[in-house]
């Protein structure tokens, strides 16, 4: 029998845990390396999604282990006023890797992160509309949770007032088109806006958007698109907050993805990546920004905002990025899974579509009928026989977010791990279509 029954353990996990989302996978996690994690079989199972999208370094690599040991001995925790040099030396190689945004909040979590950027807008603008993507997701509290239309609205009460969504552009799924049927996101952006202005009072304060969408299906925004959004808030005198809690630090072959764009943010969100693994946000800015903030008595006081213990780990993780050249690899590695995805979806008709950047990419599965309709339960079955043969990753599940799988391994992972992975989802495909 194997060792991921255990009925004690799946008992208490019943009676006394909260279920919180997902499904949880049946097997019990009892230790993480590199680019595995390995139940208690000790069987080895690839981790395609970096931990929840967040483990860019992957599991229990060498020089996060020192830091966390060597920081806990000197100081984890302080009163929120208190500053230590980890922190402060943070903010400044953040400062440094995104020029114009140099003043820096550190915080614990990604929708902790957007609800001091949000209400930073609302107090910098005087205004308290906030616009999003209508598959976003930006975080399950407050401000952050009313900007989220992908999953979460129903059963809630209100969201916050002045909450606004505009279409996701999608190429694979085009609301507008040009004459040769390819996407025409100006005009579905300009139809938007359009809409938006219907509905506003004069109270715009920001939109927030990620790069990519992740939880909406890996929608990338296509090259022109931010430059053309940044335009949009400047004529409304909204401040553009960008979330790249899953692009940033890398992932996706620059540092942030909106340095491919040549767009910088008012405002920038980071978690996850910045972490590694471990709970660590941050919010940049303008000094512009900030000094308005200040003035007007800007208050976003928390627990754990400037701990030293997950700033030291922020500070080492750039460092590895820095030193094992990570955000170049995330795009050869990139380059090499795409390639290897793209092969899947010449081979089976169920494979739709192959998208994303670096090494945020999304493979979608659809039906075959002819009109790219999600097969949702076709892609649970591939997932569930991916993970039976040793491959975990994870297909976006909630109703109106596709059939997509989101696969973001970490960017230590090697080309030999890519091909495996590759492999076994080839293998739970050809698998799953016999039956």
């Amino acid at each position: 029998m194997s060792n991921n029954t255990d009925p004690k353990f799946w008992n208490a996990a019943k009676n006394h845990l909260i279920r919180y989302g997902s499904p949880f996978d049946p097997a019990i996690i009892e230790r993480a390396k590199g680019s595995f994690v390995y139940d208690a079989d000790g069987r080895a199972i690839l981790d395609f999604t970096s931990g929840q999208m967040s483990a860019v370094l992957g599991h229990g690599h060498a020089r996060i282990v020192e830091t966390v040991q060597r920081q806990v001995e000197t100081v984890a925790h302080l009163f929120s006023s208190m500053l230590t040099r980890p922190v402060v030396d943070l903010a400044q190689r953040l400062a440094e890797l995104a020029p114009g945004l140099e003043k820096v909040l550190l915080l614990s979590t990604g929708a902790e992160s957007n609800e001091a950027a949000i209400r930073m807008a609302k107090l910098v603008t005087g205004k308290h509309e906030v616009v999003a993507f209508s598959k976003s997701w930006h975080g399950m509290t407050g401000v952050a949770a009313s900007a989220t239309y992908s999953a979460g609205r129903k059963g809630y009460g209100p969201a916050a007032v002045g909450s606004f969504a505009i279409p996701a552009p999608n190429a694979f799924r085009p609301r507008f088109k040009h004459p040769d049927g390819s996407l025409d996101w100006q005009s579905e952006l300009d139809d938007a806006f359009e809409l938006v202005d219907n509905q506003s009072t004069g109270n715009l304060a920001a939109f927030v958007a990620e790069p990519i969408l992740s939880s909406g299906g890996i929608l990338e925004l296509p090259k022109g698109y931010l430059a053309a959004l940044k335009k949009k808030c400047e004529e409304r005198g909204m401040l553009l907050i960008l979330d790249e809690a899953q692009t940033g630090i890398g992932r996706t072959g620059h540092m942030f993805a909106f340095q491919r764009d040549g767009v910088t943010p008012d405002i920038l969100t980071l978690s996850k990546t910045i972490g590694a693994g471990l709970p660590l946000s941050a919010v940049m800015t303008t000094p512009a920004i900030e000094e308005a903030a200040h003035e007007k008595g800007f208050l976003f006081y928390t627990t754990h905002v400037s701990d030293p213990l997950p700033a030291a780990v922020g500070l080492t993780v750039l460092d590895v990025v820095r030193d094992e050249n990570l955000v170049a690899r995330a795009g050869q590695m990139g380059a090499q899974l795409f390639d290897g995805l793209s092969q899947l979806k010449d081979q089976y008709d169920c494979v739709g579509d192959v998208r994303g950047r670096g090494l945020l990419l999304g493979m979608e599965i659809i039906k075959p009928t002819g009109n790219r309709e999600p097969d949702h339960d076709m892609g649970a079955a591939i997932m569930a026989e991916a993970f039976k043969r040793g491959l975990s990753m994870n297909i976006v599940k909630m109703p109106g977010m596709g059939g997509v799988f989101r696969i973001a391994p970490p960017l230590t992972i090697s080309a030999e791990e890519l091909d495996q992975g590759v492999s076994i989802i080839g293998d739970a495909i050809k698998a799953v279509s016999r039956v």
